[in-house]
């Protein structure tokens, strides 16, 4: 039993395709088993909804009169400054930038009340976003300063561009110090194993239910923030030959995505500005990745459950920040969803930085665009390097400056 993409969308085109989010896959093999699962189902929708930094958007304002060149000059929205190392016009804005003026940790631990994601969210939301440019003039472009309201109905482009998100699988975050409080993107960890914090949407999440990136690669039509997006690339720091449980699933972060889409279609619903206490800025994002069942193989790895999926609980307060390698316990997503686990003897209550409901929303959103035939699959032009390339993701490797 062999399909193609090109017979699922026809199948889309008429109507009787069959769609499934993967947390209904999971029953449907347990009662008919993967090959009559795999016969009966085209396609699995997954979805994910969390805190992804790095992320941002490229904007193209147009041009003023007379015209200023924003590229090599200094450039804020909201007071947020943006990358002008492009054109004359076209700037990006990083989801973890903060204004100049935010104090960050100097106040320990500082709040992060406003940065580049929420200035996303608010184009997202056709809010009016202050722009405020420096500019040294040219011949060509004289104009030196330049203050007004922009929205995103009006500039050219506005896209969204991340270069790494939908991470495949990612530690579980505990603090082993004694007394202190610590701060992270994995969020406050309280001391002395006092929680655990982790960011998945384990059987939902896309990259754990396609381990081996065999339908998603180069050029797959995705859910991105409320719209429709593609996987451009392998995602930074895209890490697939990290071990693996004989099932292939991976063990540790291991693959992600670089994606990007039309911001103009997106939500504020489905892209949300975050504060992090005591680490910074970052953008809460919905991403969902359908997965065509081109085979038996593919429906069991689409069917894998929470228990079947496995991550590292790390330290936070020493060995991660110093680099150190190990691990302190194997844990799966069903005992991380029961709201503890046990580490070093002692009982850990766990929660979540990915929201489990938002990602169920997703997969049913993408499920049924794809039975009102607004959304249709498409065939990667390349597929992301797996396990089998001996691709890594490798430290800095530090070297002596030398002083002239």
């Amino acid at each position: 039993m062999a399909k193609t993409i090109q017979e699922i969308n026809e199948k889309i085109k008429h109507g009787n395709v069959v769609v499934v989010t993967a947390e209904e896959i999971i029953d449907l093999v347990e009662k008919r088993g993967i090959r009559e699962a795999a016969k009966e189902v085209d396609v699995v929708t997954t979805g994910t909804f969390g805190p992804m930094c790095s992320s941002g958007a490229y904007l193209n304002v147009g041009h003023s009169k007379p015209k200023i060149k924003l590229g090599g000059g200094k450039v804020t929205l909201n007071n947020v400054p943006v990358y002008t190392g492009f054109a004359a016009v076209d700037i990006y804005i990083g989801a973890t930038a903060m204004p100049d003026d935010d104090p960050r940790n100097k106040v320990y631990p500082g709040e992060f009340k406003y940065g580049g994601a929420h200035v996303i969210e608010e184009l997202a939301a056709g809010k009016d976003v202050v722009l405020e440019a420096y500019a040294y003039g040219t011949d060509c472009y004289p104009r030196k300063h330049i203050r007004t309201l922009i929205n995103i109905k009006d500039v050219n482009e506005a896209v969204l561009l991340n270069p790494r998100n939908c991470y495949q699988n990612y530690n579980v975050a505990v603090n082993l110090s004694p007394d202190r409080t610590i701060y992270t993107y994995m969020g406050m960890l309280k001391p002395n194993l006092g929680n655990a914090n982790y960011c998945s949407a384990g059987q939902l999440s896309p990259l754990l239910k396609d381990p081996h990136y065999k339908t998603i690669g180069i050029g797959t039509r995705i859910f991105l923030g409320g719209g429709t997006g593609y996987v451009y690339w392998q995602g930074t720091q895209h890490n697939p030959s990290v071990k693996r449980k004989e099932s292939g699933v991976p063990q540790a972060p291991a693959g992600t995505l670089a994606v990007m889409g039309d911001l103009k279609e997106m939500s504020p619903r489905w892209l949300v500005g975050s504060s992090f206490q005591g680490y910074g800025v970052t953008l809460a994002i919905g991403i969902g990745i359908p997965i065509p069942i081109l085979n038996e193989e593919i429906a069991k790895y689409a069917a894998a459950k929470d228990e079947d999926l496995w991550a590292q609980v790390i330290d936070y307060s020493e060995d991660y920040p110093q680099g150190k390698a190990g691990s302190l316990a194997e844990v799966n997503y069903a005992q991380l969803k029961s709201g503890k686990i046990t580490v070093k003897g002692k009982e850990v209550p766990t929660s979540s930085l990915s929201s489990y409901p938002k990602a169920v929303e997703i997969a049913e959103t993408l499920k049924k665009w794809i039975k009102d035939k607004k959304f249709y699959l498409t065939e990667p032009v390349a597929h992301l390097p797996g396990a089998e390339s001996g691709l890594s993701f490798k430290p800095l490797k530090e070297r002596p400056v030398k002083e002239e």
